[in-house]
Order: C-alpha cells, then sequence, then structure tokens
C-alpha cells in the first residue's frame, strides 16, 4: 500500500462523514471557506471533509470537488453540491493559510484477489433493502458498477460506521461491513413494518 502527500490541502472540518462517490449538498457562509471554496473552484482542485466528533478532529477524511454551484448570494454566501473522491488522511495540520488546510496523504487499498462472490452478495443485500424501503427494483445494469463506497453512499449508516468504512483499506473488509449493515437495516425496516401493522391493528406492539 502506498501514499501520496500534498501540502496545504483544504480541510473543512463538519459534523458530517463523507463517502467517496456521495453527493453533498453544503452551505458555504464563513469568510474563511468562501475563500477555501473559490480558490477550489479557481483551481479546480479539492478540499477534504473531516469529521469533527465530540472527542476531536478525526485523522481520516474524504477529500471532495465542487460538482456545481447551485445558489450565490450577494453578500458572499454560496449553496453548492460537492462529491466524494477519494479517502485522505491528515498527516499534519498547517496553519499559514487563510483557512483551515493540512499536509495529507491519499491512501491506496491493499491489492487483493478478485471479491467477486463477496461484491455479487453485497449488492444483491443492497438490492434488497433499497427495494424494501423505496419499493424500486434496481437493475443488474444499475448494480453491476457499484462498490461498497458507492451503496453506502446511499444509505444512512450513521457517522461512526461511515468513518469506519472510509478508514478500511480494503474493499473486502468494506464488502463485508456493509453486507452487516444493510443486513442490519432490513431487519430495523421489517420490525417497524410489522410494529406499524400491529399498531394499527389493536394499538399494541408485540414481540415474537
Amino acid at each position: 500500500m502506498t501514499e501520496t502527500t500534498a501540502h496545504g490541502f483544504p480541510l473543512f472540518p463538519l459534523q458530517l462523514v463523507v463517502l467517496p462517490t456521495e453527493l453533498v449538498p453544503l452551505h458555504i457562509f464563513e469568510e474563511r471557506y468562501r475563500t477555501m471554496i473559490e480558490d477550489c473552484l479557481a483551481s479546480d482542485s479539492e478540499f477534504g471533509i473531516v469529521w469533527m466528533a465530540d472527542e476531536g478532529l478525526r485523522e481520516y477524511g474524504c477529500a471532495c470537488r465542487v460538482e456545481r454551484v447551485t445558489e450565490r448570494f450577494d453578500d458572499g454566501r454560496l449553496n453548492l453540491l460537492a462529491r466524494g473522491t477519494r479517502p485522505v488522511r491528515i498527516l499534519e495540520r498547517e496553519r499559514d493559510l487563510a483557512y483551515p488546510a493540512g499536509f495529507v496523504a491519499f491512501p491506496e487499498d491493499l491489492r487483493e484477489h478478485s471479491q467477486e462472490a463477496l461484491l455479487a452478495l453485497a449488492r444483491g443485500v443492497y438490492a434488497k433493502l433499497v427495494q424494501t424501503a423505496t419499493e424500486r427494483e434496481l437493475s443488474e445494469a444499475e448494480l453491476a458498477p457499484l462498490s461498497a463506497y458507492a451503496m453506502a453512499a446511499t444509505v444512512d449508516f450513521g457517522l461512526e460506521s461511515k468513518q469506519t468504512l472510509l478508514e478500511l483499506r480494503s474493499e473486502q473488509a468494506r464488502l463485508e461491513l456493509v453486507t452487516r449493515l444493510f443486513r442490519a437495516a432490513l431487519k430495523r425496516l421489517d420490525f417497524v413494518d410489522r410494529a406499524q401493522a400491529r399498531a394499527r391493528s389493536n394499538g399494541k406492539v408485540r414481540f415474537g
């Protein structure tokens, strides 16, 4: 596993975890972050969204690129859509820019054998979850390009689970984790459906 590095990489600490491929809306209002985004737009470069957890800034975040600016305001604020591109690891904070930045690394995944069986399993459980939650049936063509990140980016697992996925350097490990998370989500949906049906029928929720 190798890592490329970069100095002066813009960092955006938020109470948010973003995964590669995930599309997130952002409202930029602080002057330093407006400057950061304008610099990124001018150079077509990335910035990193890093989770500011209760215990402090996490070591791993996700590099993002502005996909499009959706609205600009007269006072300089702007709304935009950013898409996660790749994991980023903060090696050292840098304080000499007008906005938060760091010396960072872009870690690569371990080299692994083909995970076709595991990938097919994860996609199958994901398709079932999507159908259960939305009544939408995904086609084989829609499922075929999906990685663990791409599937997980569309499901709200909570910040800790997303952060764990972001820090794993093995696609096999990510596929195993998302499969467990998808199955847990299916169980919760099934419980909610059954509980609501029982509540409608007799006003009580019963177990078993």
